[in-house]
């Protein structure tokens, strides 16, 4: 079954992440306890905040500080299974990285990848190019009335290059599309965009504490007195207060997490599970129905609304978002000739062949990327299993 990643949503993107994954699974053998201001690979990479969660793993804002770059860093669970399957993702992975020397095949780029110890394990980590939110958080931000068609086209566009690139020369199969598993190239809204905005960059030091550096006041040493002064003050004095406001958010997130940690050491008994995908996509209709007035209800989805702004904010920031795009998450992936299970697809996007337990091929991935043009034309899914008296919903 491919893996249901309910909160890997960054675009990966936490604003619209449903539940957090647990503490149950930080054990001997699952995740890694990750803490912000940590660091991987002799100090290479910076962890800065989370971005999203699997079954398998768990993904992370990371700055290198080699290359002076945001990365994306995926940390696997620990054991065997997970590892091995790793493996089978790098080698994937390397595959299209290689034939894709120019950056041109609209398919995510794996920077580095190596093997972390810790008290859970040795878990499988790669670094990826740190991408934008992905195509569901686009539908979000359309209320679920979906996205104008011309701009359906152009995402559509970028989605069958990737296609063509993986099925024509590598002979890969995704077997996981999906909204979310379609990444833009930059976030929706600039403001949340660490590249674009001012966020205090969280750097590590000698005494196994961080320091946060304002992307600002970086700035304002490369400038070189092209500004006033008045502005380099004015500068100065917003960067320390984001340096301030950042610092406690960290600290409060680093409480949180000591405090997960010492739950899991005493008892596993009040671990939230997961919530399904298809719970989710099945209340669709009800925020439609809510967001038809320009009011912002009690609960989670106002709670949701009111990060993304009015509905002319949203309006504004879908019309200019950048609709470049890239696949990504290929922990499923497979060769033509080399297949690793029959149960593939998130149950949404899955087509008849592997409903009915027949051989499948590269058409499935087309069944899933028809789906997901549907779902971005209407802001509802095309099909929405079900269980009845004979038959679950993986039946359906």
């Amino acid at each position: 079954m491919a893996e249901d990643e309910t909160g890997d949503r960054r675009g990966m993107s936490d604003d619209y992440s449903s539940e957090d994954e647990g503490t149950e699974d930080y054990r001997r053998g699952g995740y890694h306890a990750v803490r912000i201001g940590d660091t991987f690979r002799n100090g290479c990479y910076v962890v800065q905040s989370k971005l999203g969660w699997g079954h398998f793993s768990t993904v992370w804002l990371a700055w290198d500080t080699l290359r002076s770059r945001y990365v994306a860093l995926k940390i696997q669970k620990s054991a065997q299974h997970y590892t091995e399957a790793a493996m089978d993702e790098i080698k994937i992975l390397k595959q299209i990285a290689e034939g894709d020397r120019d950056d041109k095949k609209c398919v995510v780029k794996l920077l580095d990848h190596f093997k972390h110890s810790g008290p859970n394990g040795q878990h499988m980590c790669m670094v990826f190019e740190y991408l934008g939110d992905n195509l569901l958080t686009l539908i979000q931000y359309s209320d679920y009335r979906g996205v104008p068609l011309h701009m359906v086209k152009e995402i559509c566009r970028h989605i069958l290059v990737g296609l063509d690139y993986l099925h024509s020369e590598l002979s890969i199969i995704h077997t996981d599309l999906k909204p979310e598993n379609v990444l833009l190239l930059s976030m929706i809204d600039p403001s949340r965009d660490p590249t674009k905005s001012s966020a205090s960059l969280i750097l590590p030091t000698g005494k196994n504490k961080v320091v946060s550096e304002t992307v600002v006041s970086k700035e304002i040493k490369s400038s070189n007195g092209d500004l006033t002064r008045n502005q380099k003050k004015k500068i100065r004095k917003k960067a320390k207060k984001a340096a301030q406001g950042c610092v406690g958010k960290e600290v409060s997130e680093e409480n949180e997490r000591d405090s997960n940690i010492n739950d899991m050491e005493d008892t596993n008994a009040n671990a939230k599970p997961n919530e399904n995908l298809g719970e989710e996509r099945a209340h669709r209709s009800l925020v439609k129905d809510e967001t038809k007035s320009d009011g912002i209800n009690n609960g989670n989805q106002g709670k949701e609304r009111r990060r993304r702004g009015s509905r002319a904010t949203r309006k504004k920031l879908l019309a200019e978002v950048d609709l470049k795009c890239k696949l990504v998450d290929f922990g499923n992936a497979c060769w033509t000739y080399k297949k690793f299970t029959n149960d593939i697809q998130t149950r949404q996007y899955r087509c008849p062949e592997v409903i009915l337990g027949s051989k499948y091929s590269i058409s499935a991935d087309l069944w899933s990327f028809a789906c997901i043009c549907f779902e971005l034309a209407t802001g509802d899914v095309l099909f929405d299993p079900h269980s009845g008296e004979n038959y679950d919903r993986d039946e359906w």
